[in-house]
């Protein structure tokens, strides 16, 4: 499996991802998650639509809880955009944090015992976390934007993959600059 160091820090000390690298304009590839009833769903169900695929560590942290937020309020802007959140959460936990937190726009995945994390080389070495990073994906099922956040314990700036969700204008490079794309 590709390694990849210094791409990532989180509070200044540098994390290698594992898997594959994702570029701007590759087919998103397909991953089996578990959905907060137990039952799996792949990604590949989501063709035809525009989807945001915000990837966070755990949404019982103070970051990834803000920013699974944050898109569940901007996908009410969005009816026609499937916006997922993906973690190595349990369903459960996924499950009692959407309650506690009235999401009801965002749909939570669980990696916990599956590969998104490798597929799409956000998987953190050494952790079994997934590195924070969004990917708009269009309606045919290419990648049209990457941001993957350099340090895990920032947000990502929302404004750009807004932009790119409304614009759907295809950004330049990849998940493993460690810059916004």
């Amino acid at each position: 499996m590709t390694e990849r160091i210094g791409i990532i820090t989180m509070k200044g000390s540098p994390l290698a991802l594992m898997g594959h690298e994702i570029k701007t304009g590759d087919q998103s590839p397909d991953a089996t998650l578990v959905a907060n009833d137990l039952s799996e769903v792949k990604l590949s169900s989501f063709k035809g639509k525009k989807v945001i695929i915000s990837v966070v560590p755990s949404l019982d942290t103070p970051v990834c809880d803000l920013q699974t937020k944050r898109f569940n309020q901007e996908a009410s802007k969005f009816p026609d955009v499937v916006v997922l959140t993906i973690s190595k959460d349990l369903p459960f936990a996924q499950k009692r944090w959407c309650g506690a937190a009235g999401a009801t726009a965002v749909k939570t995945l669980s990696d916990y015992r599956g590969n998104f994390g490798e597929i799409y080389g956000v998987l953190i070495k050494g952790l079994n976390l997934l590195a924070r990073c969004i990917f708009v994906v269009d309606e045919g099922g290419r990648v049209t934007y990457i941001q993957l956040v350099k340090e895990v314990t920032s947000e990502p700036n929302y404004d750009e993959v807004l932009k790119a969700v409304k614009g759907g204008i295809a950004k330049g490079g990849s998940c493993g600059c460690g810059g916004h794309h």
